[in-house]
């Protein structure tokens, strides 16, 4: 099942998907898992890091990029590795040279990361700012990576962000939404999609992020981590389309008192 028989499909910048589940590609324990994992999730978003990829593929016969099929799939090079906004931006530059190779010339997106913290790989805000404003205006479609800060979404947006990216909890933690109410916070603010990533370690939590009406979920280690890429995979898939389809639909309102679902008056007027 997926939102394809609906018109419910996610626009980043001026580009189309129906799947809101993306996937890194870092951390399995072999390629046929990343890509089965990748193929049971119904992604559309395959995000890969771009210092862990040679620069030349067409001779390169080890990358399992080239397993992939680029006709189905979007190429989210992302600039994870950059201490500073100069190497995010030459990572930047370097990622649609790849998206080139796989015959994707229109592709300028890139995932910014910008992240000098080493021990907890916290995203640096005024790095990732500087490296976006370079970037939105040499045409590329950017998606930072970023704290969940409120005001820095808000920058980043008026910037020409195509979306932002606030972390659930650290990087390959598992921890979960740990930021959600600085989370909701930046959905209501913003008019781009907010894209909830990292942290996230099962499908209640994906389906949680996406109740709380994110327009999609990138997670990595949760998926290849697991006792079955495969099978994980595809549980955050179905629990994506869950929270989506219960963040459409409306959840009902709270209560602070019981409500009977059947009162007895109300059962014999339709006697």
């Amino acid at each position: 099942m997926c939102m394809k028989n609906n018109l419910d499909r996610l626009k980043i910048g001026n580009k189309f998907f129906n799947s809101r589940l993306m996937l890194g590609t870092g951390k399995y324990k072999t390629t046929s898992d990343a890509i089965s994992s990748i193929e049971s999730s119904d992604c559309e978003i395959v995000t890969v890091a771009i210092r862990r990829l040679p620069m030349d593929l067409k001779n390169d016969n080890t990358s399992f990029l080239k397993k992939l099929n680029w006709e189905k799939l979007w190429l989210l090079p992302n600039t994870a590795g950059s201490q500073t906004a100069e190497e995010a931006i030459r990572m930047a530059f370097l990622g649609h040279e790849l998206a080139c190779q796989i015959g994707q010339e229109e592709n300028f997106f890139v995932k910014l990361e910008v992240i000098s913290d080493p021990k907890y790989l916290l995203p640096d805000p005024i790095g990732t700012l500087k490296a976006a404003e370079f970037l939105i205006k040499k045409g590329f479609t950017v998606l930072p990576y970023i704290n969940a800060d409120p005001m820095l979404a808000l920058h980043l947006e008026d910037l020409g962000c195509a979306t932002v990216m606030p972390l659930g909890s650290p990087i390959g933690s598992g921890q979960g939404l740990n930021n959600l109410a600085n989370i909701q916070i930046i959905i209501e603010n913003a008019k781009i999609p907010v894209i909830v990533d990292a942290g996230i370690g099962t499908p209640s939590e994906a389906t949680q992020a996406m109740e709380i009406g994110a327009a999609g979920v990138l997670l990595n280690t949760a998926v290849a981590q697991s006792q079955n890429p495969s099978q994980m995979a595809n549980a955050m898939k179905l629990g994506v389309i869950a929270g989506r389809l219960a963040y459409l639909a409306g959840r009902m309102d709270k209560k602070y008192y019981a409500n009977p679902s059947s009162p007895l008056e109300e059962f014999s007027k339709l006697h």
